[in-house]
């Protein structure tokens, strides 16, 4: 009937569609249309309330009531260099605010290892910065000026057999001696961010830590495909929603505060993210802005007030991360923090299947054959449900001559042709829908396996057989072509629609998936080689099989 077969296209169209639009608007429906405002009733008022002056820099707080902000010289400001396994970081000394983050695990370009990808840098047409510091009563940080650090070097590097490395940058407020601590760790994209105060005065000495990402819309380039985009933009927790993302049209339009314990805050893009973490015991206000008119934007927080007692130590921790977003690491770094690996709204299917990937990869060692082994796994978990879809639409091929003639004598009268296809398939005891319904039902899992192919970090400047990177397009296209014709072939075992449109639209799909997909990632492109290949072979077999039958009863 005209309807199922509609069913089945309109089916295949929003496969298509969804292929397409990988980075769905489902998420984005959950941006608020009006500014969140703090999420307990009984905040305490000793902790920040957000930004009063969106122009500037440095979140703005109560006026200060004690000690004038020690306003230091930006004459002597200078750079801080400092390499580890994992990060090679420019520190300015004004502000002690992170300037350069480059990852030298991970390359610029596939053909230039010695060049590292460099996350987080300002050019002359591109902002990315990383700054932090202390407002407040005793804050060193204010719209009149940032504070200028002295340190015992300008150049640090992580030795062999060090399993940590210190970066200290001193500051001195009348009788406070305040230590910017940064400490870095082998194998480690997180840094802890730590202020040490040191109190020698008379007086309690009192402030809250702020730490924020600066950047611009600037939208670096990713090689995913037509129309395929991914995101790039702020993220968060928050009490009601474990990952709530904004773009940057969000906050052109409205600011975003919300008060969370510990949480965390982060700046997206594919495959790298960088992100504060606060302490985990802490009340802290988080805030998502525009800086003025200007394109730039604000991803911060600032914590609860912290109180050092007069002739007395104390200590403000924070922690950053800048590099890949592998999932392990996040979970280990906060709460919901894995979430920036964005399966899509089919997340809770595609973690344990990236979690299958990642442990047959490590028993196989090779990516594109555990993207082959994991794509058999699913077949062989459908595999019943797969040989009703394939029985059924053998058993549709085979009435496929007296639908023809069935259309042919009732083409004119639909009521008609309804009801003499209904007999007929009642006569040969088949189900119209049982090709269609077992195919949707696996749907999701295939789509989920597809965003968990697209997000994962690890198959970025991952080689296979000739295919030197299997985040990027096959360079001589051969994926996309054995995927068109392995469609072709499955295809053929199909049944045919008797109305004529309906078939030519049938013919040229493979076409246009083949044309879609020659700009596809190759690790995605191999998944539904592999995945075509194993479902032309078992229809194939079943075709046999029923043919086999037919012949026993004749």
């Amino acid at each position: 009937m005209d309807w199922q077969k509609n069913l089945l296209l309109a089916a295949m169209a929003a496969v298509v569609i969804m292929l397409i639009m990988r980075w769905d608007d489902y998420q984005q429906s959950l941006v608020p249309t009006e500014p969140v405002a703090a999420t307990s009733a009984n905040a305490d008022s000793s902790i920040p309330t957000g930004v009063s002056d969106n122009t500037g820099d440095v979140p703005s707080l109560t006026p200060p009531k004690g000690d004038a902000v020690s306003e230091q010289p930006v004459a002597s400001q200078q750079a801080i260099s400092v390499v580890t396994d994992s990060l090679e970081v420019s520190i300015d000394t004004r502000g002690g605010d992170i300037t350069r983050v480059a990852l030298p695990r991970h390359y610029a370009h596939i053909d230039t290892p010695n060049q590292p990808f460099v996350l987080i840098h300002s050019t002359a047409g591109h902002t990315y910065t990383v700054q932090s510091g202390l407002v407040g009563k005793n804050g060193t940080d204010s719209a009149k000026g940032r504070p200028t650090f002295t340190t015992a070097a300008t150049q640090y590097e992580l030795q062999e057999g060090q399993d940590s490395l210190e970066v200290d940058l001193t500051l001195t407020q009348n009788d406070v001696t305040i230590t910017k601590r940064f400490t870095f760790h082998r194998g480690e994209y997180r840094v802890d961010v730590d202020y040490l105060i040191d109190n020698n005065s008379a007086a309690p000495w009192q402030a809250s830590l702020y730490g924020q990402i600066k950047r611009d819309s600037h939208e670096p380039n990713s090689d995913t495909g037509i129309g395929m985009k991914p995101f790039v933009g702020a993220a968060l927790t928050t009490n009601d929603e474990r990952y709530k993302k904004f773009d940057f049209d969000d906050l052109q339009d409205k600011t975003f505060t919300t008060q969370i314990q510990g949480g965390w805050v982060s700046m997206v893009q594919h495959y790298f993210i960088s992100a504060w973490i606060p302490n985990a015991e802490s009340q802290n206000n988080f805030f998502l802005r525009q800086q003025g008119n200007n394109d730039l934007y604000l991803m911060g927080f600032t914590s609860e007030a912290v109180t050092v007692a007069a002739q007395s130590q104390g200590e403000i921790h924070s922690e950053f991360y800048a590099g890949p977003k592998n999932t392990t690491k996040l979970e280990e770094i906060s709460t919901y923090l894995d979430l920036t690996v964005d399966y899509g709204w089919l997340w809770w299917l595609a973690k344990p299947l990236f979690a299958v990937l990642d442990y047959i990869h490590g028993i196989i060692g090779n990516w594109g054959l555990a993207i082959i082994a994991v794509t058999i796994i699913i077949k062989a978990f459908f595999f019943k449900l797969s040989a009703t879809s394939y029985r059924s639409m053998a058993r549709m091929r085979k009435l496929a001559p007296k639908m023809k003639e069935l259309k042919e004598r009732y083409g004119d009268d639909r009521q008609k042709m309804s009801q003499e296809t209904m007999k007929l398939y009642k006569t040969e005891k088949v189900n119209p829908l049982g090709g269609c319904l077992p195919m949707l039902v696996q749907m999701p899992v295939f789509l989920s396996l597809y965003w968990v192919l697209m997000e994962s970090v690890e198959l970025r400047h991952t080689p296979f057989l000739w295919i030197p990177d299997l985040s990027v397009k096959d360079p001589i296209f051969v994926l996309p072509l054995l995927m068109g014709f392995t469609m072709w072939l499955t295809m053929r075992l199909s049944p045919t629609p008797p109305d004529p449109m309906q078939a030519k639209i049938m013919q040229f799909m493979p076409v246009v998936f083949t044309a879609m997909f020659l700009w596809f990632p190759a690790g995605l492109v191999l998944y539904w080689v592999t995945n075509n290949t194993l479902s032309f072979l078992q229809q194939m077999y079943i075709t046999k099989q029923i043919e086999k039958e037919d012949t026993v009863k004749s």
